[in-house]
Order: C-alpha cells, then sequence, then structure tokens
C-alpha cells in the first residue's frame, strides 16, 4: 500500500486503475461465475483478463451452451447465483433468442453462445493476447 501511496505523490506517476479491495472483489465475482458455469454444465468456458486492456470490465467469460435451451438456462442460473450469493442484479441480453447471451455483471462480462453461433463471431480472438504482445490481457481456459 506504502508504494502506490509514494507513486501517486510522485509528478508523472500513474497508479493501477482499480484499487486492491475492487480487484479482489472482481476475483471474487469470477471465481464465483466460474464456478457456477462449471457447475451448471457449460463447455469451453474461456477466462479472459481485461485488466489494462478496457475500463468497462476486469474479467470477460466466454462459454457454449449445446442448445438454445440451455444456453438461456445457464445464464438465468447465473443470474439467479449472482443476486443470491452477491445481491447483485445483473443486466442480461439475448436471453429470448438463446443463440447469444451476455450477462453484465459489473466488473466481469459474461458471453453465452451456442458452439455455432460462438465459432462465427469469434470474440475471444478479439481480446485474447497475441502472441507477439506479451503485454496484453491474459486468455486462459478454464
Amino acid at each position: 500500500m506504502e508504494d502506490q501511496t509514494l507513486s501517486a505523490q510522485t509528478p508523472g506517476a500513474t497508479t493501477a486503475p482499480h484499487a486492491t479491495s475492487d480487484t479482489a472483489a472482481s476475483d471474487a465475482t469470477l471465481a464465483l461465475i466460474l464456478t457456477s458455469l462449471e457447475a451448471e454444465k457449460a463447455e469451453d468456458i474461456v477466462q479472459i483478463d481485461l485488466r489494462g486492456k478496457t475500463s468497462m470490465a476486469d474479467h470477460m467469460v466466454v462459454c457454449s451452451g449445446r442448445s438454445t435451451r440451455q444456453v438461456s438456462a445457464l445464464s438465468e442460473k447465473l443470474a439467479e447465483v449472482l443476486k443470491v450469493q452477491l445481491g447483485r442484479s445483473c443486466k442480461i441480453e439475448g436471453k429470448g433468442a438463446g443463440d447469444w447471451v451476455l450477462l453484465d455483471a459489473g466488473d466481469v462480462i459474461v458471453h453465452v453462445f451456442r458452439p455455432e453461433v460462438r465459432e462465427f463471431y469469434q470474440l475471444e480472438k478479439m481480446w485474447q493476447a497475441s502472441p507477439s504482445d506479451p503485454a496484453s490481457a491474459n486468455a486462459a481456459k478454464v
């Protein structure tokens, strides 16, 4: 904590965009989301660290459901878990169609796709680190 205070007082120094408590909270939200998706049998779960790439969120999770019914069910269950365990209401888009559902949990954005739709859009490729840029965000298959 002392280092952050000193760097904040140094002219021209930059500090991390999130405080330690915010990072811990977003990491805890991410862990809950990953646990819930695994328990509900989501497939091909990929977690992408967005810190330093964008201010819209700290993490992005991309996963697949086998059918429109499972995609909708995964997003409904995840929203319920976040509301019950964290008291957080999530914004959900696309649940009616069930091809691609976006769930905004604040510091974590979750995309649930049918496999064909996920392959078409290849969303995670836009955010994953390029092999030649080690400073880019990290992506990890869960």
